[in-house]
Parts: C-alpha cells; sequence; structure tokens
C-alpha cells in the first residue's frame, strides 16, 4: 500500500489534516495509507509527502530544522527524485527563499520568492480569517472539477510576495490579489486550509492523492 507521510514538526493542525486526508484518499478510491511522523527516513521513503503548518514562519522554521536529517530528506525527496508534495498554509510558506515575519528566515528556496505580511488597506482585518473565492490561474490537476466559484478556507497575515508567475496556481481578493495556492513541477501548496475547507478542500486533497507530476 502506498503511503503519504504529514510531518510532524512541532507545528500544524495534524489531526485535522490527517483525517482529512484518509477521507480524501477513500472518496478517490486510493488505498494510500496516511501517516503522522517526524523520522526523516520514513518521509524520504513515502509516496508522497505533505507538510502542514500553523504559526509563525521563524518558529516553523526552526522546528522543522530541529528534526535531525529532516531538511536532507525532503530535499532529496522532493527536489531530487520528484515525489509529489503539499504544502499547507506555513507549510506553503516555507518553501520561499526567506520569510519576514519576526525578522528574516531562510526559507527551503524550493520556490524563489518572499513571505511577507499582506496589506489589504482599509476595512480589511488581518489576520485574514474565513471564506474567500479562489481565482484560478492555470488548469492544474490538482485545481480541477472545483466547480465554477470555489470556496476555502483562510487564517494567515502573511503570504507569497515576490513569486514568478508560472508558478501562482490561485489567487484571492482580500482588498489585494494575494498568491493562494502555488505549483511547481510536483509540488503543489495552499495559503488556505483544505482540511478546513469542506468538500472543495477534500476535493484539492483527492486530486493531490491521485496526482502524477509529469
Amino acid at each position: 500500500m502506498s503511503e503519504i507521510a504529514l510531518i510532524d514538526y512541532g507545528s500544524g493542525n495534524l489531526h485535522s489534516a490527517a483525517r482529512a486526508l484518509r477521507v480524501a484518499a477513500a472518496a478517490s478510491g486510493s488505498e494510500a495509507g496516511v501517516s503522522i511522523t517526524s523520522d526523516p527516513d520514513h518521509v524520504y521513503a513515502a509516496e508522497r509527502i505533505v507538510l502542514p503548518g500553523v504559526g509563525h514562519f521563524a518558529d516553523c522554521a526552526a522546528g522543522l530544522r530541529r528534526l535531525d536529517g529532516m531538511v536532507a530528506a525532503l530535499t532529496e525527496a522532493v527536489m531530487q527524485r520528484g515525489k509529489p508534495f503539499f504544502g499547507i498554509c506555513v507549510g506553503q510558506q516555507l518553501l520561499a527563499s526567506e520569510g519576514l515575519e519576526d525578522g528574516e528566515t531562510e526559507g527551503l528556496n524550493w520556490v524563489p520568492g518572499t513571505v511577507d505580511r499582506i496589506e489589504p488597506g482599509p476595512g480589511y482585518r488581518i489576520p485574514h480569517m474565513g471564506w474567500n473565492g479562489l481565482q484560478l490561474c492555470q488548469d492544474h490537476a490538482v485545481m480541477l472539477g472545483l466547480g465554477n466559484d470555489p470556496h476555502v478556507y483562510f487564517t494567515h497575515s502573511y503570504a507569497f510576495k515576490e513569486i514568478a508567475a508560472r508558478d501562482i496556481a490561485a489567487r484571492v481578493d482580500y482588498g489585494q490579489s494575494i498568491i493562494a495556492a502555488i505549483a511547481r513541477d510536483n509540488i503543489f501548496a495552499t495559503q488556505f486550509h483544505p482540511e478546513k475547507s469542506q468538500k472543495i478542500g477534500l476535493k484539492i486533497l483527492s486530486n493531490f492523492i491521485n496526482w502524477r507530476p509529469q
């Protein structure tokens, strides 16, 4: 049976994400198992990898790097071997070159760009919290079948700011255009929480589980 590794590094909606992934796997007809793990060898051996994240960029980056061998295992599995990868919220942000929350913090630099505070303007509260409609920017396999007006759940104050247009999979309008999802080769990641986004979120996770990057 194939396996999806959900990385436990001290941050993230682990059990909620695991439940959503299991429901999505069943709905997609996949027999993939879902394991919560902080073992780099386990992550390296998995068929698919999910990196969640809740909290501050610097704290999450430090938590990931505290796991001896995890960044090396992740980089080898995803960047060298091309395993399908899904990042959620701060798990998406960590893919950047750097994050500017609580000073400058080095990211994984898998998707060159900077994560900075959103500035939506008067009348818009920070953090951006709640349901908003996605504006799809590319015809990506993970975003297929979402319907005409897909809404997903956000809770964040920071987001990718500087990024190549080809890497943007979706945006959201919250007083400004904010990058909501990114896609590059075998990497897909969302600023929103698919595990909290009900039917649409489960569809996105199901698509990921069945995704075969070229």
